[in-house]
């Protein structure tokens, strides 16, 4: 049986998902919490698959919270569920080890999706248009500084937009298996591990390209 801990403080819209889970799989377990200190207890009482976290919690916040997830139950994965949806917020969550961020404004049907791919071992990031569109307008130098070809460019930007490898091979009419050499090499040239990394580095780029491009603006 799956077992899924929600940690969020809106009655409401933890009794929202608390419905809105049950049809992730046909036997599912939800807890729900509304504080830090209650999400613990459940997760030390019971063995917890998953945890949807929101960051906007009373106390103890979320993102604080988060560390302490990843530090005393280092195999269960987090996915944050939160209103703020900036990059810094994001990039903030996934450094601190979050599996999945789902923005509060994404529909149960996204939601539900990102959750099964994070059950099944994947890293999940928003895809947000400004990052998307500056990763598309700075291909070539983006391109150059990390040796990558236009190919491995298109890869990341899909990985930019959360599509599995799978969907990127039917997007781009090639096997699963040459997409994760794709991948792989991507990982090479910026220096990480893991998509999660990868993501961050990207984003990292695009957010550096903006205040240089500010800067000129403004000289």
């Amino acid at each position: 049986m799956l077992r899924i801990l929600v940690i969020e403080d809106h009655a409401l819209v933890r009794e929202g998902l608390l419905r809105a889970l049950k049809s992730l799989e046909e036997e599912v377990e939800i807890f729900g919490a509304a504080k830090g200190d209650a999400g613990l207890l459940l997760a030390e009482k019971h063995e917890i698959d998953m945890i949807l976290l929101d960051l906007m919690l009373p106390g103890t916040g979320g993102m604080a919270l988060l560390g302490v997830l990843r530090k005393r139950f280092p195999a269960t994965p987090v996915v944050v569920l939160s209103a703020l949806d900036d990059d810094a917020t994001v990039a903030r969550a996934m450094q601190q080890g979050a599996a999945g961020y789902v923005p509060k404004s994404s529909s149960t049907e996204t939601l539900l999706t990102v959750l099964r791919r994070v059950l099944d071992g994947e890293v999940y990031l928003p895809p947000t248009p400004r990052i998307r569109s500056a990763v598309k307008s700075r291909k070539a130098s983006f391109a150059e500084r990390f040796g990558l070809t236009a190919g491995q460019v298109r890869v990341l930007e899909l990985l930019l937009e959360g599509k599995t490898n799978r969907q990127i091979g039917e997007l781009l009419g090639v096997t699963e298996g040459t997409v994760k050499v794709h991948v792989s090499a991507i990982f090479k040239a910026l220096g990480v591990t893991n998509r999660s990394q990868a993501l961050l580095v990207a984003r990292g780029e695009s957010r550096l390209a903006q205040r240089k491009n500010g800067s000129t603006a403004s000289g």
